[in-house]
């Protein structure tokens, strides 16, 4: 075979292989992205609550980080501790990721008051600076569980006195506050992804 031949053939190789990384590589962005879900154009609303030390926590104090919201009370004996417990695998990845946060909203904001949202945090290891537990008017709190996080499909009562939310996913947001996915938090396998697609929003 004449030199210039063969290096064609080995150029023509050379491409091929490139050809075939970029398509593996395409292919792999593509499945390692996330839907927006919701309605078209959603985005959540801007908020201002209470934390766990008293100060005032608005969507500014998260704003281009990736969050996790739930929504819990501390003194539920059944599903909210199962929650935490898997979102403590979710902090002890992320406790130390500067675009990375947890936002926990009391449903019982009467009971959950700074004080007891702060005793609850600390039972649970959650000292750092990425999880942060909130309380507050609980219209407010509960118009942003079903308007802006889309956690509960149910409609509410007349009585603001009556109305109570109680459920075991989560929602997670990109750092433009569009929901990218729903979450079982009760299920180790579900808070596994969760864990995972985190990852990736962090990537984005």
């Amino acid at each position: 075979m004449k030199p210039m031949y063969k290096w064609m053939s080995i150029l023509f190789m050379l491409l091929t292989a490139l050809g075939v990384c970029y398509a593996v590589f395409s292919s792999w962005t593509k499945k390692a992205s996330l839907p927006v879900v919701g309605p078209p154009q959603h985005v959540a609303a801007n908020f201002s609550f209470t934390n766990e030390n008293g100060n005032t926590f608005t969507n500014q104090d998260v704003a281009g980080k990736v969050t996790v919201v739930e929504y819990f009370f501390t003194s539920c004996p059944g599903i909210c501790r199962v929650m935490n417990t898997q979102l403590q695998r979710v902090y002890k990845v992320y406790q130390n990721e500067p675009q990375f946060a947890i936002l926990s909203h009391t449903v019982d904001p009467e009971t959950d008051e700074p004080s007891v949202l702060r005793a609850y945090a600390e039972r649970i290891h959650a000292y750092g600076k990425n999880w942060h537990f909130l309380t507050g008017d609980k219209e407010a709190l509960y118009t942003m569980a079903r308007q802006s996080y889309l956690l509960s499909v149910e409609d509410p009562p007349t009585a603001i006195e009556d109305d109570f939310i109680h459920t075991e996913y989560v929602s997670l947001l990109d750092r433009d506050r569009r929901i990218r996915g729903f979450y079982n938090a009760t299920d180790s396998t579900s808070v596994q992804k969760l864990i995972n697609d985190i990852a990736i929003l962090i990537k984005e």
